[in-house]
């Protein structure tokens, strides 16, 4: 980690939020763990922002401006630190997820990203962008195929998913891309990339019903993260109250799901299914 004494100001917007937060910090005499407590998050996360390790949500912007006065300083910055191709309110996830140790979650009625094909990815971003340019396709496309290096590289995360039986049954891209995909999916728990755990429909109602989220943790002993996710919205959950709770959501969903064992089998059944209604429709 950087000494935020050397910490250059104008090497980014994210080394100058940090550089700011740090100043204003001090001037109120605040420890990072203080002003952290009056926030709602850890010391360490205060720490990890002001090298500019970790970029600020803009709740947490919004926070330092009430915290210290700063007539909206922070939260006119936040905007501007660490644009990508990602979304704004992806942004700081896709910071953290090339970091983190496990991630586990619930990807609601989609196969998780980390591990879609790129036909999967396709047909989903023309669903949800139909007027899109093809350009912004291939962009969020290649942008999403780069977050799954992680997948292979020499710090790869532990992963464990839980997926509605209604993501492996819906034809999204057509059958014939749907069993490539599960077939995907497959192989990355039979290669132990990843554990798989599939909610059934017969099982009714169960926590996460109501929409997809992910957990984070990590080796260096930074604060677990959450992140929950809509239809192009999404938020960053660093309170460690808020975090505990979609911890249990995700707990409590996991109870009702088939066992991993289970979940291949049905998994490589539906790919089958699939397969076989595109030779059909030939």
């Amino acid at each position: 980690m950087p000494n935020p004494r050397d910490l250059d100001p104008a090497a980014s917007m994210a080394a100058l939020f940090g550089s700011e937060l740090r100043r204003i910090r001090a001037e109120a005499n605040l420890s990072q763990d203080a002003l952290g407590e009056v926030l709602g998050y850890t010391g360490s996360l205060v720490g990890q922002i002001e090298t500019a390790k970790r970029s600020p949500t803009q709740e947490f912007a919004e926070r330092l401006d009430g915290a210290l006065a700063t007539g909206g300083l922070f939260g006119r910055l936040w905007p501007h630190v660490g644009r990508g191709p990602y979304p704004d309110y992806f942004r700081t996830y896709a910071d953290l997820e090339p970091r983190a140790s496990e991630i586990i979650g619930y990807g609601g009625f989609l196969i998780p990203g980390l591990a879609q094909t790129e036909g999967y990815m396709r047909a989903v971003f023309h669903a949800a962008l139909p007027l899109a340019p093809e350009a912004d396709i291939e962009a969020k496309v290649q942008a999403r195929r780069a977050r799954q290096e992680i997948l292979s590289g020499p710090t790869r995360p532990v992963l464990w998913w839980l997926i509605d039986e209604a993501a492996i049954r819906r034809p999204v891209g057509g059958y014939a891309v749907m069993a490539g995909q599960l077939r995907h999916l497959a192989a990355l728990v039979r290669s132990r990339v990843a554990v798989v755990q599939v909610l059934e429909q017969r099982c009714g109602a169960h926590a996460a019903l109501e929409g997809a989220l992910t957990l984070m943790s990590f080796a260096d002993s930074s604060p677990d993260v959450a992140y929950i996710e809509g239809p192009h919205v999404g938020m960053l959950v660093e309170s460690m109250e808020q975090v505990r709770k979609v911890r249990l959501t995700y707990d409590l969903a996991r109870a009702d799901a088939l066992s991993p064992e289970a979940s291949l089998a049905l998994v490589d059944k539906v790919a089958e299914e699939h397969s076989r209604e595109e030779d059909r429709r030939a």
